[in-house]
């Protein structure tokens, strides 16, 4: 059974960093994107950044050069980092990977 655990979230100050984990346990056949996804409070759920097997990374326009998405075969970790963070980045972030498998999220929340 595939399990993905995010971490790492809570209270920061706009400007703020945080650094988010998804631990995931469990076989997957096939790996092709790895992606992070956050549903601020009453809007849809959105991807904010991606990275496929080829190393390959992809980000919402709002999150280019401020986040960045990194993995850790070893680990079986995939990190988001989460630099300059603004009020609008509150949300709870879920990490998913091939869009099937998906953990529960870990909550960001930006004070101004």
């Amino acid at each position: 059974q595939v399990q993905l655990v995010e971490s790492g979230g809570g209270l920061v100050q706009a400007g703020g960093s945080l650094r988010l984990s998804c631990a995931a346990s469990g076989r997957i056949w096939r790996v092709n994107i790895m992606g992070w996804y956050r549903q601020a409070p009453g809007k849809q759920r959105e991807m904010v950044a991606g990275l496929n097997t080829a190393g390959v990374t992809q980000y919402q326009d709002s999150a280019k050069g401020r986040f960045a998405i990194s993995r850790d075969n070893a680990k079986n970790t995939v990190y988001l980092q989460v630099n300059t963070l603004k009020p609008e980045g509150t949300g709870v972030y879920n990490c998913a990977i091939n869009g099937v498998y998906w953990g529960r999220g870990t909550q960001v929340t930006v004070s101004s």
